[in-house]
């Protein structure tokens, strides 16, 4: 077990299957030292865990929780493209976009989440860069997207 597993291990969390695409593209591309996950949402084996709209139908916590599945999703395609964790080397960016309704402002409280847990199992190879983007409608009713990229060995 890689020490990026250990530590999820130590949080309670079980690294997922990466999940497939639902389109056509793939989910993570590698190019040099570079990869760069698709937009990963917040999948539970073969559905969402979570649907809606931040500040309509769901809360900033649950936002906060979907954030933290989809960044999870997000180093599962990182471990199917280098294999074994210890070969990232830093998550570099992290973007996120976040289903909100009208007037929603926590877009930053939301992916808190995402880097939450990429700062906690990677630990200083997890400070990253970030983007946060509120958007009005979000494919499947996601209410969060994230693309991770990564410098790997």
């Amino acid at each position: 077990m890689s020490t990026v597993e250990n530590e999820l291990h130590k949080l309670g969390l079980a690294l997922p299957a990466a999940p497939g695409p639902v389109g056509s593209y793939v989910t993570a591309v590698r190019t040099g030292n570079l990869v760069v996950t698709s937009g990963q949402l917040p999948w539970q084996g073969d559905k969402l865990a979570f649907t809606g709209k931040l500040g309509s139908s769901l809360t900033v916590e649950q936002g906060y929780e979907a954030a933290r599945l989809s960044a999870l999703n997000g180093v599962a395609q990182l471990k199917a493209i280098v294999g074994d964790l210890d070969r990232v080397r830093r998550i570099v960016r992290l973007e996120g976009y976040v289903h909100c309704g009208r007037d929603f402002r926590q877009h930053p409280q939301v992916l808190n989440g995402a880097s939450d847990l990429l700062n906690a199992i990677f630990g200083e190879r997890g400070k990253h860069t970030r983007t946060a983007v509120g958007i009005h409608e979000m494919p499947l009713d996601a209410p969060v997207q994230l693309v991770l990229w990564a410098e790997v060995e």
